[in-house]
């Protein structure tokens, strides 16, 4: 492994265990309003005069630990990202084994609505998706049901990529001496899918799932921003983003610093482990 790819590999993966272990490492629950003070309220980071030991990056506008609402923060993003990946991944890969194997008309058909799907931007199909949940759930259940909403926005336009790649690859493999050999042998072809073929399409399928965790989480965070992602009370990276980019100009800098900051790092880690893992399982890329 590369010392950059290494690096961001340790990277990641310290941002991932900080998340899952939020309720036990941050210093305070940013979900307890009750506990906030206001006069606690726009503390700057503890190296800067005025700042308060109990808050290392500062409190927000409502007294809220900047910290801890980082590492909750980053945690709804990555169930955000794996949800969706782990969703586009299994349909994709579904889609991808039955049109690569069965072929003809359904192979078309599959493969056409792939491109109608891929025709349209992400961003435009989460919207989309984003404001048809918010035509059809009531007001106050919409913060409820707002994680759900997000997963399947994001996942509907993803599994296009790995539908289209194991496509190809089930049809490398479908011709191989093996795979003819197990259909000779009488094999029914869920068998044939399930032991033969799977196993040798997944490596694509890891690389693409690493590289679009970052995707995910990226498309997840603008969403947020952009007013249609989690609420305030249950906020995540872009959320906090947003709370703080609306306070920048008021001097209390760090409210959005810090969290875009941890975003640009989670993403680029990933997206450079995700690289490196491409070249390592298919070295043609290298």
């Amino acid at each position: 492994m590369s010392p950059k790819a290494l690096v961001s590999a340790i990277v990641a993966g310290l941002l991932i265990l900080s998340a899952a272990f939020a309720p036990l490492i941050a210093p305070h629950d940013p979900f307890a309003l009750g506990s906030f003070n206001l006069m606690d309220s726009e503390l700057p980071p503890i190296w800067i005069n005025g700042g308060d030991a109990r808050f290392l990056l500062g409190t927000d506008t409502q007294g809220r630990d900047v910290l801890s609402a980082i590492l909750y923060g980053m945690r709804v993003s990555l169930i955000v990202g794996f949800a969706a990946v782990a969703i586009s991944a299994s349909v994709g890969t579904l889609i991808g084994l039955i049109a690569g194997f069965r072929g003809g008309w359904l192979d078309a058909v599959l493969m056409r609505f792939a491109d109608v799907i891929l025709s349209f931007p992400t961003i435009l199909i989460a919207l989309l998706v984003s404001g048809i949940a918010r035509g059809v759930l009531p007001d106050t259940r919409q913060g409820d049901y707002a994680i759900y909403v997000l997963i399947l926005a994001i996942a509907i336009n993803e599994w296009t990529q790995y539908a289209r790649t194991v496509r190809g690859q089930t049809l490398a493999e479908g011709a191989l001496d093996y795979v003819k050999a197990a259909r000779i042998s009488g094999l029914s072809d869920t068998r044939i899918l399930h032991r033969h073929i799977l196993p040798n399409v997944l490596s694509p399928v890891i690389v693409i799932a690493t590289i679009n965790l970052g995707l995910a989480v990226l498309a997840e965070a603008t969403l947020s921003f952009l007013g249609v992602g989690m609420p305030v009370t249950q906020p995540s990276l872009g959320t906090l983003i947003r709370i703080g980019n609306e306070n920048l100009f008021s001097g209390v800098w760090w409210v959005v610093v810090f969290p875009a900051v941890t975003l640009v790092m989670l993403v680029l880690s990933v997206n450079i482990f995700g690289d490196w893992l491409r070249d390592a399982l298919n070295p043609r890329h290298g």
